[in-house]
């Protein structure tokens, strides 16, 4: 109503949660990061032979695609890894590390995706060294394969953060390398991705918390679709991608 003078009361104590030490969580933040020297943005993880070869080629199919992925793939397998290899870290236990480690190498059934875990691996190892970081747990990797599911989870390990916490930073740094390959390869627009990247989003908590509930006996890689347009990537004309 004309000439009623409305009013805003200003709370004069603001109560903050308690959460992650800023330093924690800054170097949650860093790990997620696309601009972590890594190379995740040149890999598709079979998105790309999925493009030219099972029709993902609009925003739903794309988005289903690595909703499948993120749930069936990535939390069985090197979510379930990464939260148990975090454990193994701040506990010294290098052969857990090792059996970790070895699992990892044996469920990657095609070059391209072998080549990828390692070559990650190997580049987070190195900025851990670059940056004089757990150098006495880095040197562990020099005559090994390092995999990124193990060398993130030594990274993350030296963080107060908690292991869901650290899950899901890993889930949401492969979600954003994931959209972005979705944009070049399908193609889409910047708009599509933002919206695969909220679906996305919003999934990580249920499958991180299906990868923490996972042992030996239940953490699993099989994904044969996967498998087999990832070997057909190998061979495919004119790709953009390493995998």
């Amino acid at each position: 109503m004309v000439g009623t003078r409305m009013t805003t009361t200003i709370p004069t104590r603001i109560e903050v949660a308690a959460g992650l030490p800023a330093a924690s969580l800054i170097q949650l933040i860093w790990l997620a990061s696309p601009a972590l020297p890594v190379g995740g943005f040149s890999y598709s993880e079979a998105l790309e032979a999925a493009v030219d070869r099972a029709g993902v080629t609009t925003e739903t199919a794309a988005a289903d695609w690595l909703a499948d992925q993120l749930h069936i793939a990535l939390a069985r397998s090197d979510l379930a890894v990464a939260a148990q290899a975090i454990q193994a870290w701040r506990n010294a236990d290098l052969a857990r590390i090792e059996t970790l480690n070895t699992w990892v190498l044996q469920t990657r059934e095609t070059s391209e995706l072998r080549l990828q875990t390692t070559q990650m691996g190997r580049s987070l190892a190195l900025w851990m060294r670059n940056h004089d970081l757990l150098q006495d747990q880095v040197s562990w990797f020099a005559d090994k394969d390092p995999t990124y599911p193990v060398a993130f989870a030594l990274a993350a390990s030296q963080t107060q953060a908690p292991v869901r916490d650290c899950l899901i930073a890993f889930a949401f740094g492969w979600a954003e390398n994931m959209m972005q390959a979705a944009l070049k390869a399908v193609p889409l627009g910047q708009s599509s991705g933002q919206r695969i990247l909220a679906r996305l989003a919003a999934d990580i908590p249920a499958a991180v918390d299906q990868a923490m509930a996972l042992n030996d006996d239940d953490r699993q890689a099989f994904s044969p679709m996967l498998a087999i347009l990832s070997a057909q990537h190998e061979t495919q004309y004119s790709r953009l991608f390493r995998s």
